[in-house]
């Protein structure tokens, strides 16, 4: 699978009184590494909208290993695990110092913005996002 990575270094307004990243805030990071994940793939979620198209969240999942803290430069990190018909499944991690602290997966449908209607992803959409399912995008 072809990999998508940014860097990260954590505000303190990302964090909690205890000094913790907040827990929704992993979601944000998630999205971040999104928007690059798309990027990368050469397709940006500006273009989809001028298609008419978006990919709300129908499903977000992070499993909470260790604490990210303020001021921690981590490495946020993920992947097109799963392309089918309208939904799409990206995997994503964070690390610090290659220490696996979270990991999760978000699930999408695309949408028409118009209608809210679901449907399947463009064809040019679907052939980058598989080739990278397949390792195969460069």
């Amino acid at each position: 699978m072809e990999k998508s990575r940014i860097s990260y270094r954590v505000p303190y307004a990302d964090t909690d009184q205890m000094g913790v990243v907040y827990y929704a805030n992993y979601f944000v990071y998630f999205e971040r590494l999104r928007n690059e994940l798309l990027r990368d793939l050469g397709y940006t979620y500006g273009e989809m909208e001028v298609q008419g198209l978006q990919l709300p969240v129908i499903e977000a999942h992070c499993d909470y290993k260790l604490p990210v803290r303020y001021d921690d430069l981590i490495e946020i990190s993920g992947w097109v695990e799963e392309c089918r018909g309208a939904r799409l499944k990206v995997r994503c991690e964070i690390h610090r110092d290659g220490e696996l602290l979270a990991s999760g997966h978000t699930i999408h449908v695309c949408v028409t913005i118009a209608t809210r209607k679901p449907r399947r992803l463009p064809p040019e959409l679907a052939d980058q996002l598989m080739a990278g399912v397949r390792g195969t995008v460069h």
